[in-house]
């Protein structure tokens, strides 16, 4: 949990409410805008969050939304199943660096914001900080990341989290799921291949260098 082109509609601020009608497809345009190309590296959605948590299960609800959709060109990981959170983030990040060559990884986690900013669903570049909403000190993920602004900060925010309304989280994160996968549709069908594989086999030699 964080603290706070052509066929798609690019939006400028990288703010989207989750109820508007274009949503999903605003999504899109920022993720297509920022996405490298997938034959440069490939693509990883880390879902990171509980299901411990009502407000804190965005990620994971993300994450299981998107395995059901079967992604032909996007990597998954953390699903409400298999959730990726404070415990066990670390060595979920070794584990996507040694199976993925130099991935471009998009991270995906609820925060807490001002009042009339809930709903909002945050589209921006660099790493997000997970658990700096609750005070904890964790590696920061991603090449971007995406946010949903679940709840409001400033006081007891375990509480807080604790008591977000599902209803609000499964909305937030069906909008999330699709607008991701609206972009994956769009770079798969760009490509017009039929099969992708980034994941590196057992004793495959390596002899690209990262940048």
């Amino acid at each position: 949990m964080t603290f706070k082109s052509g066929l798609f509609d690019r939006v400028q601020n990288s703010r989207i409410h989750h109820e508007d009608a274009k949503a999903e497809a605003k999504l899109a345009g920022e993720l297509i805008s920022h996405l490298p190309l997938l034959t440069s590296r490939p693509i990883v959605v880390v879902c990171i969050g509980t299901d411990r948590s009502t407000g804190d299960s965005l990620g994971p609800l993300v994450g299981s939304f998107l395995e059901e959709k079967r992604l032909p060109s996007f990597h998954i990981y953390g699903t409400l199943d298999d959730p990726i959170h404070a415990v066990n983030l670390e060595e979920k990040l070794k584990e996507i660096t040694e199976k993925h060559f130099h991935p471009f990884i998009l991270a995906i986690d609820a925060c807490l914001g001002r009042f009339k900013s809930v709903g909002i669903i945050q589209v921006c570049d660099g790493p997000v900080k997970p658990g700096a909403g609750v005070n904890k000190e964790l590696p920061e993920v991603g090449d971007m990341h995406i946010t949903g602004i679940v709840n409001v900060s400033g006081f007891m925010e375990f509480f807080v989290l604790q008591n977000t309304r599902l209803s609000l989280v499964v909305k937030m994160a069906k909008t999330i799921a699709n607008g991701i996968h609206l972009a994956s549709k769009y770079q798969y069908n760009q490509l017009g291949w039929s099969e992708i594989r980034w994941n590196r086999e057992p004793g495959a030699a390596i002899n690209e260098q990262t940048t």
